[in-house]
């Protein structure tokens, strides 16, 4: 239950952090900061901003990072050892932003929101 509860937390922490400091900014001012998430998808899957909202992707991207880092956060908190913890979490991060954002592409190609020849 308390692992739950953690991620939970954790969720909402960071999702909370990437509202107040990427996206509202970003609605306030249109301010044209990049978020690093943003950067890989436009260049490894080609991503077609002309057909996408920025405020859109800014908000995927935040639900997407949020739930990584939760995971991460909750799997970490089972393990005792410290080492162990820095391993097994900078594994898990990498393997987990992979993952999802690969998701993130798939959702996006399905919509037809990819640049032409750059399906993969």
């Amino acid at each position: 239950m308390e692992e739950i509860l953690l991620f939970f937390l954790s969720f909402i922490f960071i999702y909370l952090f990437y509202q107040f400091f990427f996206v509202a900014p970003h609605r306030k001012n249109k301010s044209k900061k990049e978020l690093i998430e943003i950067r890989y998808l436009m260049n490894r899957y080609s991503i077609d901003m002309d057909k996408i909202s920025y405020l859109q992707l800014l908000q995927l991207c935040a639900i997407v990072s949020s739930i990584d880092i939760a995971i991460v956060v909750s799997i970490i908190a089972l393990i005792h050892n410290f080492w162990l913890k820095l391993l097994i979490g900078f594994l898990l991060i990498f393997i987990l932003i992979i993952t999802s954002y690969h998701f993130v592409y798939l959702f996006y190609k399905r919509k037809g929101m990819i640049k032409d020849g750059k399906n993969k």
